[in-house]
């Protein structure tokens, strides 16, 4: 059946609601809208659904939500895991609850009960959820950081994680075999909720999980010393942050947390800023101004699901420097490993894991401190998936995991980033160093100082829509046919093909493999411990060329960085 005649049958099904049907006539005689909206289904991935909010097979609505979920329902079912139930969790999106009570009452007209949070909730605390009640799954209804427009569902395991090999193509593949709407389960919420089938739940985890997090403090007396000095500044950027975040910093002790009033309310438009990435410089406009009102130590800003988290610091000249995730998930991982070896010592088979796309600084600490360097896909639930094997093996501790967007986890109470740790491990250890008459700049320079002068970035590549898809194929297959031999000016020593599993020298032609699962990824490894890597992007209609360099001072690293930007811009132009 063609994009048109899908389009007509959702029209002239009964099976869909009015609203839905006259969304679709609002759009008659636009046929690039419509084929946009059916030209395909939503695509069930490694990750569970992302997409637009609207009427249509590749869209966000109750219908795809409520598909997937079936699919996610038949696996369950399979693998004899319904008697232990799903834990349902939401950000501020639009269509959070009904999406939320749309998979939970498919789960129920399964026999599957689901634990749904009476209110919004952070990514982090969905995954601790899971585990804590002892979950076989949880979904949660976030688009993370996308604009306002969209929407997502996420799919993990009962070891707190997304979805990793064999479950995520056991349920990617129940949700295709799901044909047709009649498959499609629901009931009423009322007689789910007399059938135990659909429970709130809400403050019996909030507390636990908040313990779990302030029992990775490392130094509870650096932060009674300096609670009345050090001032921070933080916003929620209108997501699920507000509360718990508050809420940790206050139980720990520190008095002068100014909160960005403007974003402190959740609101799934993001009024405020473009979107609500702490990436972009947009999400700090509001907070700098605050934090310069107050001369603030430093500026916290996390995204709508609260597992992303924005750093700006100030150093002793007044000036607010950007950390960016590469940089604060680097200061943090020194911190906590460092000061677990002076606290407690080190456990002689502790490791730090790494995204592939991470900073080299990563292995550099790692080095620094003896410890073992584990490196992942890019995805946080492959530095979960390390986590499940040291438990399951005996071997290896994990002492922290982070990826460059933005992300870390300190502690196995979750296994997926967590914002709210993160925040409240900076302002710990900002206490620290305060103490000490340090900034977190400082810091973050005397690390550049010992370990190299690290820089990196991303370049990304916006193709949207059918033919952005095609193009993006198109360039990866271009960099498998036509491998550069430099790139910025650095001779490529190596090829990484995640596609292929393969690692070729280019010195020698000898041939390894990565020993990382099957992905779509191009790794180039360069001279003088800079790098590239191209990744179609998981989550946005994007292509990403992520690298780094290492310089001698910053202004080395910048110029460095600053060359292979261009370098990289060039290339895309000619594949364009």
């Amino acid at each position: 059946m063609g994009y048109k005649e899908t389009y007509q049958s959702w029209l002239d099904d009964p099976y869909f609601d009015e609203k839905t049907k006259e969304e679709l006539r609002s759009i008659s005689g636009d046929e690039k809208e419509i084929e946009e909206r059916f030209y395909k289904n939503l695509e069930f991935g490694t990750a569970g659904l992302r997409g637009i909010i609207g009427a249509g097979t590749n869209r966000m609505n109750i219908y795809t939500v409520r598909k997937a979920t079936q699919g996610l329902a038949n696996y369950i079912l399979k693998v004899g895991g319904a008697q232990k139930g799903v834990a349902i969790a939401y950000d501020s999106r639009h269509m959070n609850t009904e999406f939320a009570d749309c998979a939970a009452l498919c789960l129920a007209a399964n026999g599957i009960k689901a634990y749904v949070f009476e209110s919004l909730r952070p990514t982090p605390e969905l995954s601790f959820a899971v585990r804590y009640l002892h979950c076989i799954a949880g979904i949660n209804i976030t688009a993370s950081h996308n604009p306002a427009e969209y929407n997502g569902y996420k799919v993990y395991w009962e070891d707190g994680a997304q979805i990793t090999p064999p479950h995520d193509t056991g349920i990617m593949d129940e949700v295709a075999k799901v044909a047709g709407w009649s498959e499609v389960k629901t009931m009423e919420k009322d007689e789910a909720v007399i059938g135990d089938l659909y429970q709130v739940i809400g403050a019996n985890v909030d507390a636990p999980y908040l313990e779990a997090l302030k029992s990775q403090v490392l130094h509870p007396e650096a932060i009674r010393a300096m609670a009345k000095d050090l001032k921070i500044v933080y916003t929620p950027l209108h997501g699920t942050g507000n509360i718990p975040a508050r809420k940790i910093m206050r139980q720990l002790g520190f008095e002068n947390v100014y909160v960005v009033d403007e974003q402190r309310l959740p609101d799934g438009d993001f009024p405020t800023v473009p979107y609500p990435n702490p990436e972009a410089e947009d999400a700090f406009v509001l907070g700098l101004e605050l934090a310069k009102k107050v001369d603030a130590d430093l500026v916290l800003a996390t995204d709508p699901d609260a597992d992303r988290l924005g750093v700006r610091v100030k150093d002793k000249d007044g000036v607010y420097h950007d950390l960016t995730g590469n940089m604060s998930g680097s200061l943090l991982a020194d911190y906590e490993i460092g000061q677990r070896r002076a606290v407690k010592g080190l456990p002689e088979d502790g490791a730090l894991i790494s995204t592939i796309v991470s900073s080299n600084m990563a292995g550099a600490i790692a080095k620094y401190y003896g410890v073992n360097f584990i490196e992942v896909l890019t995805g946080f639930k492959y530095i979960g998936q390390q986590i499940l094997k040291m438990e399951e093996t005996g071997k290896g501790t994990y002492l922290f995991g982070f990826e460059e967007s933005y992300g870390c986890l300190i502690g196995t109470h979750a296994r997926d980033k967590d914002a709210i740790v993160a925040v409240m491990a900076l302002c710990e250890a900002a206490a620290f160093y305060k103490q000490q008459g340090k900034t977190l700049w400082d810091v973050m320079i005397e690390m550049y100082e010992r370990l190299g002068y690290y820089k990196d970035a991303i370049k990304s590549v916006g193709l949207a829509g059918k033919e952005g898809l095609e193009k993006i194929r198109s360039i990866m297959e271009t960099l498998r046919s036509n491998p550069p031999e430099q790139i910025g000016g650095y001779r490529v020593l190596a090829i990484r093909d995640y596609k292929k599993d393969e690692r070729v020298d280019l010195a020698t032609g000898k041939k390894s493999t990565t020993g990382l699962p099957e992905s779509n990824v191009l790794y180039y490894e360069l001279e003088e411990d800079a790098w590239v890597c191209a990744r179609p992007s998981g989550t946005e209609p994007k292509i990403k060329f992520y690298y780094g360099v290492r310089g001698t001072s910053l202004a080395d690293a910048d110029a460095k960085s600053e060359h292979m930007d261009a370098e990289i811009g060039a290339l895309i132009d000619k594949m364009m």
